[in-house]
């Protein structure tokens, strides 16, 4: 297993979570087609056979199972020698109004989108101390910056992997690992689709609608207004290239911005919450 000076000549190894669809299996054909060893991972292995055929490594990973992690980073390790970058990807969203939302789905939302991501973190941490080199790249969103209404749980499970971000940031700076968090806008993932399922007023689990907030879920009903289908939605591959190009960078940012929207909607959060909530208001009465 080569270790330390020895892997100065190695083709460097990412781990890239989520790989079935959109984001996560463009940036691991991304990892991949520029030379990495490249572990693409899913909980349902049939869904990303094809990454297979194109030379990446699989694994079935669900990032809610320790026993899963675990098995996972060790074969890598014993593999590879090194993970050089940790790109946590698997993530969901959880719509609908606080009220409405059941307690055990947003406990199932930070399983998935904050509980996973530090499951994967700490596993992959020692052996990049190790090393003194790596890169943690934790996939957020605009809404990990600007929450929303009838957004609450999942912006709430982002702004949470903003924070921890930000804290691990500065913890292993002195090991020569760095972390970056990618801020995409919408992405043309379907995104929009499950949204529409997950606000179904005709679904029985996990949203018990009390009727006291039909003008959030009008904001849901035009998928133009949440998701990837209105304008500025950028393709898969565009977030892909900045994550490849975040990892493969000596000093990467704190923080990356694929395409305009994203780069524009972030700087929403400077605005006085006033302002914002008006915003908001508008946007209610014209889809009301």
């Amino acid at each position: 297993m080569p270790t330390g000076a020895d892997r100065q000549s190695v083709q460097k190894t990412a781990l890239i979570t989520g790989c079935s669809s959109g984001i996560g299996r463009a940036t691991a054909h991304a990892f991949n087609d520029e030379g990495w060893t490249t572990y693409a991972t899913a909980r349902n292995p049939a869904d990303i056979e094809t990454l297979g055929e194109a030379g990446c490594e699989l694994a079935t990973l669900d990032v809610t199972a320790d026993a899963d992690v675990d098995r996972v980073v060790n074969r890598i390790l014993d593999e590879a020698g090194a993970i050089d970058a940790l790109v946590n990807n698997a993530g969901y969203g959880q719509f609908g109004a606080i009220e409405d939302v059941t307690t055990a789905k947003v406990h199932e939302q930070f399983d998935v989108n904050v509980y996973g991501p530090h499951r994967l973190i700490r596993a992959v941490l020692p052996g990049m101390r190790r090393e003194r080199d790596g890169t943690i790249l934790n996939v957020s969103s605009v809404a990990g910056r600007v929450s929303f209404p009838g957004g609450g749980v999942y912006c709430g499970s982002k702004f949470a992997i903003e924070a921890m971000s930000d804290a691990l940031r500065n913890e292993v700076r002195e090991y020569g690992i760095d972390v970056v968090v990618v801020e995409p806008g919408p992405v043309k993932t379907g995104f929009s689709d499950r949204v529409a399922r997950e606000t179904d007023p005709e679904r029985t689990d996990g949203i018990e609608r009390s009727g006291a907030y039909e003008d959030v879920y009008a904001l849901f009903e035009d998928t133009q207004a949440v998701g990837g289908d209105g304008p500025g939605a950028v393709e898969p591959e565009l977030v892909a290239e900045a994550v490849l190009n975040a990892a493969s960078a000596t000093k990467p940012p704190a923080r990356v911005h694929p395409g305009t929207v994203a780069r524009a909607s972030v700087l929403a959060r400077f605005l006085p919450d006033t302002l914002r909530d008006k915003g908001f208001e508008l946007v209610r009465r014209f889809t009301s």
